[in-house]
């Protein structure tokens, strides 16, 4: 097998940053539908080795939450990229799960927040492919502000943070848009805390 080297790292030791992010029409899998979703897999570096995007069949059983779907009535353009050439979660699932696993290097999945973009993915990839390529390694940059800012965790908003560390990228609520972006803006955070 030809190992790729990085930094000192083997292929199968190095890192891979996965920044993703989820558009979803509730707060829960489930319940609710994951109507998009767009990975960005990074090297610490910053180096941009993949992208990953599909959006989703609604689930037959699930139903769209009021609050969620009168936020979407404020996002049309965000709705529609997302409503475009749906497929069904089994198919897009196994294509992310072969796209992850021929990375190079052990995925690490990264959020703003994890805690609501690895409820989605990793709820889909276990019902629909049955295995998650991240096992539960999931990194929150939100969290990782905090730490680097020193302050509390409700006040490690991107609102709060350095201006530096933000590439000029758009947010559009269009899943890998916003994957890129914020995938961007961990390897910078990363790269500061690394010095």
């Amino acid at each position: 097998m030809r190992r790729w080297r990085s930094e000192g790292l083997t292929v199968s030791q190095q890192e891979i940053y996965v920044s993703t992010d989820v558009e979803a029409d509730g707060p829960i899998p489930g319940p609710h539908s994951m109507l998009s979703f767009g990975s960005a897999a990074y090297l610490a570096d910053k180096t941009l080795v993949a992208t990953f995007s599909a959006n989703l069949d609604t689930l037959p059983e699930a139903q769209a939450h009021a609050d969620t779907l009168a936020w979407w009535a404020t996002q049309p353009e965000a709705w529609a990229a997302c409503r475009r050439d749906c497929e069904a979660p089994e198919t897009a699932m196994r294509r992310y799960v072969e796209w992850l696993k021929a990375l190079p290097g052990r995925p690490v999945f990264v959020g703003y927040p994890a805690a609501y973009d690895f409820l989605f993915v990793y709820w889909y990839l276990m019902r629909f492919a049955g295995e998650s390529p991240f096992s539960h390694s999931a990194l929150d940059i939100k969290t990782f502000a905090m730490a680097a800012l020193k302050t509390d965790y409700r006040t490690a908003t991107k609102r709060n943070m350095p201006k530096r560390w933000f590439d000029r990228m758009p947010h559009t609520h269009v899943a890998l848009d916003d994957a890129i972006e914020q995938g961007a803006l961990f390897c910078n955070m990363l790269a500061e805390n690394r010095g």
